[in-house]
C-alpha cells in the first residue's frame, strides 16, 4: 500500500524576497507594518551564512557570520527574505495584495508601507522603501466587482483608476446608480 504523505500544518509554499544586505531590516520593517492589524505576523528565524558567500567566484557578497535569510510570518503567509546581493530590481510584475475590511486598515497599511522612504502610487498600490510592490485594497472592490451588477462595477473600477489610496467612500459612492441606491 502507498502512504500518503503527511498533512502539513502550514502551506509548503514561501514566497521568498531578494535583497542586498537589508533583509532582516525588510522583514522587521514588514512585520511591525502588520503586527498590529494582522497578529499573526513575526519574525521567526535569523539565519546567518557559515561561509563567505561568493556567488561568480570573485567577489564576495556576504561574509561569514552575515545574515543570509530570514523566514517571517505576515498575516500567516509565510516568507523569506535572502540576502542574495547584487542590484536585483522589483518590479509591478509581482506585488502582494493586502486585503483590507475598512478604511481604518486601508490608511495604516497604506501609510505603514510607504513609511520611510515608500511611496503611494496609482490604483492603491504602494512601492516600499526597498522597491517592493504592494496593493492595498478594500474587500468591497471585491464585492462590488463579483456582484451581478456590471455598471456599478463598471463605475467602482473607473474611480479607483483616479486614486492612489483607494477611499472606500469615493468607491461606494461610484458605485450607487443614477438615483442615488446601493447596488446590490
Amino acid at each position: 500500500m502507498d502512504a500518503k504523505p503527511a498533512t502539513p500544518q502550514r502551506s509548503q509554499l514561501v514566497t521568498s524576497l531578494w535583497f542586498n544586505g537589508q533583509a532582516e531590516e525588510a522583514a522587521r520593517f514588514y512585520v511591525h507594518a502588520f503586527a498590529g492589524y494582522r497578529p499573526d505576523s513575526r519574525v521567526e528565524a535569523v539565519h546567518r551564512t557559515d561561509i563567505d558567500v561568493a556567488p561568480d567566484g570573485d567577489e564576495v557578497v556576504l561574509h561569514r557570520g552575515d545574515v543570509l535569510t530570514v523566514d517571517f510570518t505576515l498575516d500567516g503567509q509565510r516568507f523569506t527574505a535572502l540576502n542574495g546581493g547584487g542590484d536585483v530590481p522589483y518590479t509591478d510584475a509581482v506585488s502582494v495584495e493586502v486585503r483590507c475590511a475598512n478604511q481604518q486598515e486601508v490608511d495604516h497599511f497604506a501609510d505603514a508601507l510607504s513609511a520611510g522612504g515608500g511611496q503611494e502610487v496609482a490604483c492603491g498600490w504602494v512601492t516600499d522603501r526597498f522597491g517592493m510592490r504592494w496593493q492595498v485594497v478594500p474587500e468591497v472592490v471585491y464585492e462590488v466587482m463579483g456582484g451581478d451588477d456590471r455598471e456599478a462595477s463598471a463605475r467602482l473600477q473607473s474611480a479607483l483608476m483616479g486614486m492612489n489610496r483607494l477611499s472606500i467612500e469615493v468607491l461606494m459612492d461610484a458605485a450607487k446608480d443614477a438615483h442615488g441606491a446601493e447596488e446590490e
